[in-house]
């Protein structure tokens, strides 16, 4: 069964990222800079770098990345903690792809599901409390802006290119004119070929010729 991130006290993981806002990136999340710099004390604090580590704002060698990073931007910030809690809870995502939008009781029952305590566990309820809270900084479900769909740049629109007119015949281009024209002929009523012939002939010399 799987183990869950949680804090024993699970209002601390606010606290720690209100701050973590404000105060500048440092080369190293250690107990000394949640202590000094977060102002958190005592056990409460020392469970913050750990946490942190779970949901991928901290690297194993207590390094912030990227992700922390973008948690501090506030254009980036709730789309940071969607992903924190995808990773550090992806064990309910895996058994349920919209387990952040389940409301408190369906979410313990994932909870109890995934890890296979006892439904009136202690840890089962810190872990949805905890979860809950980091929750809270997320942007579910934003939206992309009316105009992200949309670009400037002319390799990545799709539009359907204007049509563009016929490119003129060759009598056309004889003639110098950049247009299409239809000509009726009304035949006499005949089976003399050379009556065809005379007519055509007329045409070619008197219509469709380029000479002047």
């Amino acid at each position: 069964m799987a183990a869950l991130p949680y804090l024993a006290s699970p209002g601390s993981i606010k606290t720690a990222l209100d701050k973590i806002r404000v105060a500048a990136t440092p080369e190293r999340v250690t107990g000394d800079f949640v202590e000094t710099k977060l102002q958190m004390k005592g056990g409460v604090g020392r469970a913050i770098p750990p946490y942190l580590k779970k949901i991928g704002f901290v690297a194993s060698d207590g390094a912030p990345t990227e992700l922390y990073k973008r948690f501090r931007n506030h254009t980036t910030s709730g789309a940071a903690v969607v992903e924190a809690v995808k990773i550090g809870y992806r064990e309910l995502g895996q058994a349920n792809e919209t387990f952040y939008k389940l409301n408190d009781k369906d979410l313990l029952a994932l909870i109890v599901q995934v890890t296979g305590v006892e439904a009136d566990n202690p840890v089962a309820k810190m872990t949805q409390s905890t979860l809950k809270t980091l929750k809270a900084f997320g942007t579910f479900d934003a939206k992309p802006p009316d105009d992200a769909v949309v670009t400037t740049h002319p390799s990545s629109t799709e539009v359907n290119p204007p049509k563009l007119p016929a490119l003129p015949t060759e009598v056309e281009r004889r003639l110098g004119l950049n247009l299409s024209y239809t000509i009726n002929l009304n035949l006499p009523a005949t089976s003399d070929q050379a009556v065809f012939n005379a007519i055509f002939r007329s045409l070619k010399e008197h219509l469709l010729s380029g000479d002047e």
